[in-house]
């Protein structure tokens, strides 16, 4: 199979991501460490453009008081009435950036990502978008820009490199990814390097 397909692709992810219904049993197991975690949920939202996979990314504005100008997923934190982590991606999606969510096939999911500095446990929901973005529409108090990556660009093993940080005595592996100018890391590099995973084993 050719990952660079968008038919191959949904196919090698619906075998090898965990189901939706296996989220909250994830996320269960991770809050047995980190009880006092909020949980959020992220889109990892892959459509084709110009005959190839990309990915969806925004730039968090340069006005929030966390991660700002950071390159993320769409994505926040679990409200009340989210009945499920898929309705949290999808809701915050749309509010983020217009993403409307009868558009979004969802797949299933990723291992949960705990933030050390925000304290968030992050399950990151895989989607395929088989009509495109639709017409889109940035909340501009929260995105600043909407970035377009291919995912044969993200592919190539010169953009990634990893260090290991130290914080409160535990040794941690932090994803960098370049990406022209910037730099995708933090929690968001760690879900790009769970997917990359994913289709290369």
């Amino acid at each position: 199979m050719d990952v660079l397909k968008s038919t191959d692709l949904v196919q090698v992810l619906q075998k090898r991501l965990f189901p939706l219904e296996r989220a909250e049993l994830l996320l269960d197991g991770l809050e047995g460490d980190q009880p006092q975690a909020k949980r959020a949920a992220v889109l990892v939202a892959i459509f084709e453009q110009d005959g190839s996979p990309h990915l969806v990314f925004i730039r968090r504005a340069r006005a929030l008081r966390a991660h700002s100008g950071e390159i993320a997923f769409p994505g926040g934190k679990v409200d009340p009435l989210d009945l499920s982590l898929e309705m949290t991606a999808l809701r915050e999606s749309q509010e983020e950036i217009g993403l409307a969510p009868h558009l979004v096939q969802v797949l299933g999911v990723l291992e949960p990502v705990f933030t050390v500095v925000s304290n968030y446990l992050i399950t990151p929901v895989v989607a395929y978008l088989p009509q495109g973005l639709g017409a889109l529409q940035l909340q501009r108090s929260e995105v600043a820009e909407l970035l377009l990556i291919p995912l044969r660009t993200l592919m190539e093993p010169h953009i990634a490199h990893t260090e290991q940080w130290t914080r409160d005595g535990k040794a941690r592996t932090v994803y960098f990814y370049t990406y022209g100018p910037d730099q995708i890391w933090g929690a968001t590099g760690r879900i790009l390097a769970q997917l990359l995973h994913l289709l290369i084993i």
